[in-house]
């Protein structure tokens, strides 16, 4: 398989999973800015959208959407339990943690903040709806090692790499005790870890 990523983006999500899966995989830098692959291929001939991640599977299918693709990874290993049974009430849950993280924090919460054409005003009222969620979050974090429990899912390593960008576009997490103390757990995992190195993020 091929995981294609851009180093500290939301594809390192995926990283994490094949990592902590323990699936054999070649990791091929996409950078999000200039698109080339490292022997200058055109990421775009790869995937038409231009981001990342996209896992390319031996049959040459091509999944993109990290949720999806993170899914896909865990049930490749479920004796990781990555993520629950498929048909499951707690897969459900997964799926809605996925869903949530996706939308009301990548997507609606970080990703405008990053955008240097979002008004201050709307980076503003952004950060406020954002500051909500992840008031909201902590709290289902409270007593739990990770999101579902004590057993760490794909869900836990998405929500890592999201939060992580706080520091780069002035978001303060003071105020989530349980947030905070979850990301140094997950940022603890030899997965963790070695995803981080292979995108140069860690020494």
């Amino acid at each position: 398989m091929k995981l294609y990523y851009s180093p500290g983006a939301c594809s390192l999500a995926s990283h994490i999973a094949m990592e902590e899966a323990g699936l054999a995989y070649e990791g091929i830098p996409a950078p999000t800015k200039t698109h080339q692959l490292p022997d200058g291929t055109d990421y775009y001939t790869i995937n038409p959208l231009g981001y990342v991640p996209l896992l390319q599977l031996r049959d040459g299918t091509k999944l993109t959407e990290g949720p999806a693709i993170m899914q896909y990874i865990a049930d490749q290993a479920p004796a990781k339990q990555l993520a629950p049974a498929n048909g499951t009430p707690p897969r459900y849950q997964l799926q809605a943690w996925l869903n949530l993280i996706a939308t009301e924090l990548h997507k609606g919460g970080f990703s405008p903040l990053f955008n240097p054409a979002t008004p201050a005003e709307m980076k503003a009222t952004t950060t406020e709806r954002l500051q909500g969620r992840l008031t909201w979050v902590n709290s289902q974090l409270e007593g739990k090692s990770y999101l579902t429990g004590e057993q760490f899912t794909v869900a836990d390593g998405y929500l890592f790499v999201v939060c992580s960008w706080a520091p780069r576009v002035g978001v303060d997490l003071s105020a989530h005790p349980h947030l905070q103390a979850f990301s140094a757990r997950v940022a603890a995992r030899p997965a963790v870890q070695a995803a981080m190195r292979a995108e140069g993020l860690l020494a």
